[in-house]
């Protein structure tokens, strides 16, 4: 019934949220040989709009962050309203998150009203069956999906977000035609398959391999995946198989990872019992094996050999999605919080009115805006055009996967007893949440991708100083002059560039400007210090995507409340008090970062680290002894 309704709309977004229990492999999008010469195809080489890129050179791009967006014309906002009732309904009064969870399985009369409401294909061409949303849309119902049920958002999520998202993205038009309609209307179910028993984080080790028939007609696939959500209901997948390629130049053959949709139906595709899990049992995770599958070659997804593209752009398009879910988890969360905090009575004053109290709901409230506002501002950035987003979704679906975490601790901290206990539902949520600092690439992973991809985007800039970096003991007052001018040729550049953007009650906040240009002079000092090898220092990797993580949120926030202030919204207050207390602790986390990946104490913190990991891993545990000394 919606989808007839939503011809009206005007385009098909292109990302959607989390979904499914991999690792996907990031180390492969920076590699080693290419770090500073430009020629990995993961980062563009023209001048990017990115304004992630763009800091890591100390500068800003502000045609993607200011103003925030706003591409909602008036026929899509009033499509969505029509849309936000009826499921913020369905999910109040007949879904029950708390039975799901029980039974480890959504309610099939649950999953029959998803159906009936078109929510199997929410980013599907109308043409094709589905709801035609475009990422804002998308973002929006996601983050009711999110506020009560993440083990139905999951098995939604492994669907749509990853499960076909491939043949939306990749497909030629008989396999949309073929596959999307029943797809969208829930009929069949697909699931994402790429992680293995030997291969999670590191993709390109996958042993799933798909061999060409004689004839040419069909690919033998044999291999098996492990934790796929969807993997036990599914009756489409997307394998990702190693596969015979010949290099057109040479005529080697080499084995390259190749995308293929695979039916159930083809014969030879089983799959495990339900894995029994920490959280999100409501979603069915299972092993799914590949015996002698015969899959036709016109099923292969994308190009032949480009499997790992397809995976990529699968994950990077959908990453928003999460931060869309996250926020509508963390409202729902800080609202139990807020009930509990302004009914109980302790020392004869509700204890509300404490300062501790105080100070955890508030930065609960900020976690919240920051996620929420990461989310609307790539998803509008997706839904103007914008193709050079990468490293702020990875940003966003960190942040969001951590600070949701933190404010379902801080709510059972607020709740204290009752929080621990399962009636009010928060501990359930808590452990859902766990596994979103996993999947959708691990954070640790997902950290090196930030700060790579950053790295190799300014020492493209760099290539007049390629010969001095080679020898930079040799041309250290060269290469340190260089660095000044740059520093100095970027401050007035960023500061005319925000400041004219920024809400006028909001330019103390220069602060943010003043870090982006020093984040960028340590970025260089970095290059100048490690060259390539700077692949291998994750101690420095880890706190330079940190460092990236706070300037984004900064400026996110920024956008979002210079507008609330110009258009003189009711909440513009409240958000300019948000927006000026994460700014000014953000930037003193920042400012610190800074001063110790610049001093000489950090060489000797992680050299201790390396030191104290590498006793305990070789003693299989700790290496001091009780301190009763028996």
């Amino acid at each position: 019934k919606i989808a007839k309704k939503t011809r009206k709309t005007l385009n098909v977004g292109q990302s959607s949220p989390s979904g499914h229990v991999m690792r996907d492999s990031m180390t492969l999008c920076i590699e080693r040989e290419t770090l500073l010469d430009g020629r990995n195809g993961t980062i563009p080489q023209s001048a990017s709009k990115s304004f992630a890129m763009n800091m890591f050179k100390g500068k800003i791009s502000t045609s993607q962050v200011f103003p925030f967006p706003s591409v909602l014309n008036e026929d899509q906002s009033q499509f969505l309203r029509e849309l936000v009732g009826p499921c913020e309904k369905f999910f109040e009064e007949v879904n029950d998150p708390a039975k799901n969870d029980v039974l480890e399985k959504v309610e099939d009369h649950t999953l029959e009203g998803l159906k009936e409401m078109g929510a199997f294909g929410l980013q599907v061409p109308a043409d094709l069956g589905g709801v035609g949303l475009i990422n804002t849309q998308y973002a929006r119902l996601v983050e009711i999906v999110g506020m009560h049920d993440l083990g139905v958002g999951i098995t939604l999520g492994a669907h749509q977000s990853i499960g076909f998202k491939g043949i939306l993205l990749f497909g030629n038009q008989q396999q949309k035609v073929k596959y999307l309609p029943k797809l969208a209307s829930g009929e069949t179910m697909a699931a994402y398959c790429l992680t293995e028993p030997t291969s999670g984080s590191d993709a390109a080790s996958i042993r799933t391999n798909a061999v060409p028939s004689p004839c040419g007609k069909y690919y033998i696939l044999n291999g098996s995946k492990i934790w796929i959500s969807n993997g036990g209901l599914a009756e489409i997948f997307t394998v990702f198989a190693k596969t015979p390629v010949q290099d057109k130049r040479t005529g080697e053959v080499k084995e390259k990872i190749t995308a293929f949709i695979v039916e159930r139906s083809f014969g030879g595709v089983t799959s495990g019992p339900p894995e029994k899990k920490m959280g999100i049992k409501a979603s069915n995770t299972a092993e799914v094996y590949f015996e002698n599958v015969h899959v036709p070659a016109e099923c292969v997804l994308g190009e032949l050999g480009g499997g790992f593209k397809v995976a990529m752009n699968i994950l990077n398009n959908g990453r928003f999605g999460m931060a869309a879910a996250l926020s509508g988890t963390m409202k729902g969360v800080l609202t139990k919080a807020v009930d509990h905090a302004a009914n109980r009575t302790q020392f004869g004053h509700k204890i509300h009115t404490f300062g501790s109290i105080q100070e955890k709901i508030a930065r609960m409230a900020m976690l919240q805006y920051v996620t929420e506002s990461m989310a609307y501002m790539i998803s509008g950035n997706m839904d103007s055009g914008a193709t050079d987003f990468q490293i702020e979704a990875a940003i966003s679906k960190i942040f969001a996967s951590e600070a949701a975490w933190t404010v379902a601790d801080e709510c059972i901290q607020i709740m204290g007893g009752m929080g621990f206990m399962k009636e009010p539902g928060v501990e359930r949520v808590m452990r859902d949440l766990r596994i979103f600092r996993i999947f959708e690439g691990t954070n640790d992973i997902l950290r090196l991708f930030v700060a790579l991809n950053g790295f190799q985007n300014a020492g493209n800039q760099l290539k007049s100083l390629q010969k001095a970096l080679k020898n930079p003991i040799g041309n250290a007052s060269l290469l340190a002059g260089e660095i000044t001018k740059r520093a100095k040729r970027s401050v007035r550049y960023c500061r005319q560039s925000v400041m004219s953007k920024i809400f006028v009650y909001l330019r103390k906040m220069i602060i943010t400007v003043k870090a982006i240009e020093q984040f960028g002079v340590v970025i260089e000092e970095q290059l100048l210090k490690h060259g390539k090898k700077i692949i291998d220092e994750q101690f420095v990797l880890k706190r330079v995507a940190d460092i990236a993580i706070d300037l984004y949120a900064m400026v996110v926030v920024l956008s979002r409340a210079s507008r609330a202030l110009s258009q003189g919204q009711a909440s513009a207050q409240h958000e300019k008090m948000l927006c000026e207390t994460w700014c000014i602790q953000a930037h003193d986390r920042i400012m610190q970062e800074i001063k110790f990946l610049k001093s000489g104490t950090s060489k000797q913190v992680f050299k201790n680290l390396r030191a104290i990991s590498s006793a305990v891993v070789e003693n299989g545990g700790m290496v001091n002894p009780n301190p009763l000394g028996f």
